[in-house]
């Protein structure tokens, strides 16, 4: 017994291009664009994050933001946004 999965295959690829449409976006945009988990941890670091504060994705990903990265004096302003 066969299946039309025709229109299963078409709704995966539009996801996969949407994906990749918004990738492009986030790692291109003229803004730092940065993301973290509940634990505060790096999951999201564009290009420009990386230009403007002088890291690159592989160093922060991962990583405490709050702690490893922003300066001790604003730390508490920091974590009271976050």
């Amino acid at each position: 017994v066969g299946q039309d999965i025709t229109e299963r295959k078409l709704a995966e690829e539009e996801r996969e291009r949407v994906a990749t449409d918004l990738r492009a976006l986030i790692d291109t945009a003229n803004a730092p664009i940065f993301g973290i988990d509940q634990n505060g941890l790096v999951n999201e670091w564009n290009n420009k994050a990386a230009d403007i504060s002088g890291y690159t994705q592989d160093e922060v990903m991962g990583r405490n933001l709050v702690e490893q990265f922003i300066a001790p004096e604003n730390k508490t302003a920091v974590k009271t946004v976050l």
